[in-house]
């Protein structure tokens, strides 16, 4: 499975509306399942950053069609970095 580490900022919208940010978050992760995406973690961050979310996907195409819809919503922007543990960043270069 790849994983994928999404930064997320709040829009005006998402601004205004950020007492229901938690329901949003529970009824994106729901939406992220029944597309195969696995939400690794969640977390609401201070600084430049709103949000991060950490992600799992068979297929790159499942994880960013959930954050797509995700930004749809109006609620967030996203920046989303593909992710490598150790052992897999050896891999890569190793050429």
């Amino acid at each position: 499975m790849a994983t994928y580490i999404s930064l997320l900022k709040f829009t005006e919208k998402g601004s205004k509306a950020i007492k229901q940010t938690v329901a949003r978050a529970t009824q994106f992760q729901k939406a992220a399942a029944r597309a195969g995406v696995k939400i690794v973690g969640q977390y609401w961050t201070m600084g430049i950053y709103d949000g991060v979310l950490v992600l799992q996907a068979d297929h790159e195409n499942d994880a960013l069609r959930c954050l797509a819809d995700l930004a749809a919503n109006g609620y967030v922007t996203t920046h989303t970095l593909p992710a490598f543990e150790a052992g897999e960043i050896k891999d890569v270069l190793k050429g």
